[in-house]
């Protein structure tokens, strides 16, 4: 029974001091606590204390004039235009393929080379074309002695037809008169009948003769041209493409590309518009000619290539809601190549004294475009606009500004309506009271003391000149 006893006492003291230990962890950990929760007390108030340090210039700090840029909304002639991408097309592609069967003797231009209009391009055999020429003027020769011997032969029946008919004009005389018998007057009239249809027979074959002639000449006209087609020239002035037949190869008619010929000067320039401009380019179409202006999409360097809209399709593309057009341009340093994407900018017309400001100056909303307008005595309005094309780095207001009125260009995000501002963003205690009363009424440059003091958490930073100490305002 004692050595029980023993053991149980023992467990009690142990429990006994654990827990006085927990209970002095406890309190320790519950001091350094309230330690660390006293000096975080003092930090924001010494935060506060060099935050508000400004006196009544600190106080005004946080809701105080707000630096921005602004600018002056001008008038100025806005062109209205339409810029899109768009490629070039050759004025016309010529295909070149040989018209006649034969061996290629010879290539006269190099590829890539810039032809004129009939210039020799290639040459093909001309001797079996040359013979076929020939067989054909001696077929026509042929049929014309062959003419001469039918008017030969007519003649000559001719004159016999004339004999029998007289002949049997008398023996149908002599029989009236009882001298000869019937049997020879009908023998005589017969002959003279025969003579006639000869007379006819002769006629005909001057006819076939004649016909023949007429077979035989179309025939020399096929030859000689069959023969020119022995020279390939060009039907127009351009550029040649790759050459796909070399000398000495068999080239069939009709069959083979040789090569290709574009014409570039001019070129044109196809581009398509969203649908909903057309009324308008038909309208100012019915007015002037529209200029076009284009240059390369890649090379910002490059001039742009004057031109004329020259074609607008028959039909919108319904499958993209756009339509066709097509500028001319005369291209004569030959920047334009077909092919070629292309920056094109159509001009429709141009609007006088037009309200413009900078891009930047308008901001979007939920309600649309709006602007923020700077008052005589600093404050800013915001203002809806309506906003119409955008000329290069400024933007067109069709509606809601005045020219000479102030905007805000830069700081907008700083505003609210009736909010004060510091033009050309001069006034570095706009955030917190800096330096001596920064955000009062004092000079903007007046309040910068040692630092700038743009931190709103105060620190250092904030309220370190002197006025910032004594929280004097600057008049």
């Amino acid at each position: 029974m004692h050595p029980i006893a023993f053991g149980v006492c023992n467990s009690h003291k142990r429990f006994q001091s654990l827990w006085i230990v927990t209970a002095a962890v406890t309190a320790l950990l519950a001091a350094l606590l309230a330690a660390l929760l006293t000096l975080a007390g003092c930090s924001n108030s010494g935060a506060s204390t060099a935050g508000s340090g400004g006196g009544k210039g600190g106080k005004k700090g946080m809701g105080g004039d707000a630096p921005v840029t602004v600018a002056v909304a001008t008038t100025k002639d806005v062109p209205v235009e339409i810029q899109v991408i768009g490629n070039v097309e050759a004025y016309s592609t010529i295909s070149v393929k040989a018209q006649v069967t034969g061996q290629l003797t010879l290539s006269s231009f190099n590829e890539g080379d810039y032809v004129k209009k009939d210039d020799l391009l290639f040459t093909i055999d001309r001797r079996p074309l040359e013979a076929a020429l020939n067989q054909a003027i001696a077929n026509e020769a042929h049929d014309e002695a062959s003419l001469a011997q039918a008017q030969a032969n007519q003649a000559r029946d001719s004159a016999q037809a004339k004999y029998a008919e007289s002949q049997a004009t008398a023996y149908a005389q002599l029989f009236q008169d009882k001298v000869v018998s019937r049997d020879q007057s009908d023998q005589l009239r017969a002959n003279a009948e025969a003579a006639k249809q000869l007379v006819a027979a002769d006629q005909a074959a001057i006819e076939s003769a004649k016909a023949a002639i007429g077979s035989s000449k179309a025939a020399v006209e096929n030859a000689k041209v069959q023969l020119s087609y022995t020279e390939i020239r060009s039907p127009i002035n351009g550029r040649t493409g790759s050459v796909t037949v070399k000398q000495g190869n068999i080239v069939m008619a009709n069959s083979m590309e040789m090569c290709t010929i574009n014409q570039i000067e001019p070129t044109y320039v196809t581009f398509a518009v969203p649908e909903a401009q057309l009324p308008a380019i038909k309208q100012y179409m019915a007015e002037r000619k529209l200029p076009v202006r284009a240059r390369p999409q890649d090379d910002s360097n490059a001039g742009e290539e004057n031109g004329i809209l020259t074609f607008v399709d028959n039909a919108v593309d319904m499958t993209t809601g756009t339509i066709k057009l097509k500028g001319t341009f005369a291209n004569q340093d030959r920047k334009l190549w077909p092919g070629q994407f292309v920056r094109v900018t159509l001009r429709l017309t141009t609007t006088p004294n037009a309200v413009t400001v900078p891009n930047e100056a308008v901001m979007t909303g939920q309600s649309g475009s709006y602007i923020y307008v700077v008052k005589p005595d600093r404050s800013v309005e915001n203002r809806a606009v309506t906003t119409g094309a955008r000329v290069n780095q400024d933007m067109v207001i069709e509606k809601g500004l005045e020219a000479g009125e102030t905007v805000v260009k830069e700081g907008q995000l700083r505003l609210a309506p009736g909010s004060k501002v510091i033009i050309g963003g001069r006034g570095a205690g706009a955030t917190g009271g800096a330096g001596r009363g920064a955000g009062s009424s004092a000079p903007p440059d007046a309040g910068a003391g040692r630092s700038p003091g743009a931190s709103p958490a105060g620190g250092k930073g904030t309220g370190a000149g002197r006025g910032g100490r004594k929280g004097r305002p600057q008049n």
